[in-house]
């Protein structure tokens, strides 16, 4: 029997059109639209193409968005001169910087300059800390996604184990503590985790950010297996792949996101939802 494919493209498709629906009322009602500010440093290839798609996404949705493109080798205090702008402007909702910066700059101290009511990224430590509390906040978009993709067909959270391979800030971490949030009895694997393929056939949930082509084979699953595949790879041909051996392995588990199309669209669409927030927040007003 073939697994159920998660399509996050029809997902993300759903909430893009329920924020733009949302974003008309508002303008029909006399506000300004939701402004989204996107920093864009350097010539990087792949972070070009997820500024587009970004922007596109935002033309879509009815919001203003502003790319600022600059140069590699800006210095750190221009930078965090236009986070300072852009903080203090009224219109702007969201920032985000886009990553990886080049080695110059410092990451962390990038994302906490953005002010966190304006952090759609959801990295800022207070976003992180709130989120770690179980208070209300900006969340991290692809964990934020793949809760919206669990959802969609019916996961029932409580009591399930779930196994996160990958313990970054970005994806492995929220994700894990989402999924807590959910009741779901949580597993963090990492390089260092060791019988790896024995704790992930025993899970009812794999989430895959490793990285790895073809890294996740059928010794890893069991037939009730749901699996999130995160990582966006490129194969010798340049293919977009993920982790999952996909041609091996869907027939073989429950549930299954494919690559592309699966988490990718859907961290764009939660970018959205996060501004949308922020917005809601600047503006004091209540959800549609």
């Amino acid at each position: 029997m073939m697994a159920q494919i998660i399509d996050g493209k029809l997902i993300a498709r759903n909430l893009r059109q329920n924020i733009r629906k949302e974003v008309e009322q508002y303008i029909g009602q006399g506000f300004r639209k939701p402004g989204l500010s996107v920093i864009l440093v350097g010539d990087d290839p792949a972070s070009q193409i997820y500024v587009r798609n970004k922007e596109k996404a935002c033309e879509k949705t009815g919001f203003e968005s502003t790319i600022y493109k600059l140069p590699a080798d800006i210095a750190k205090d221009d930078l965090f001169d236009l986070i300072y702008k852009l903080n203090q402007d009224p219109t702007v909702d969201g920032i985000l910087c886009q990553l990886p910066l080049p080695q110059h700059l410092p990451k962390q101290e990038v994302i906490e300059a953005i002010d966190p009511g304006k952090d759609v990224d959801g990295f800022h430590p207070i976003n992180s800390g709130r989120l770690f509390s179980g208070i209300d906040s900006l969340l991290p978009c692809t964990a934020a996604g793949i809760i919206k993709m669990l959802k969609s067909i019916d996961f029932q959270f409580s009591g399930k184990k779930a196994l996160v391979i990958g313990r970054s800030n970005i994806v492995g971490k929220p994700t894990a503590i989402l999924l807590l949030n959910e009741n779901c009895t949580v597993t963090i694997a990492h390089s260092k985790t060791r019988n790896l393929a024995v704790l992930c056939r025993q899970a009812d949930l794999l989430v895959s950010s490793a990285g790895k082509e073809n890294f996740i084979t059928p010794e890893f699953t069991n037939p009730e297996q749901v699996i999130i595949d995160v990582s966006i790879n490129r194969n010798a041909t340049g293919k977009v792949v993920g982790d999952v051996d996909f041609a091996k392995v869907e027939p073989v588990v429950k549930a299954i996101t494919p690559v592309p199309g699966g988490v990718g669209p859907m961290t764009i669409a939660v970018l959205l939802e996060n501004t949308l927030i922020a917005y809601r927040n600047h503006l004091k007003l209540y959800e549609l």
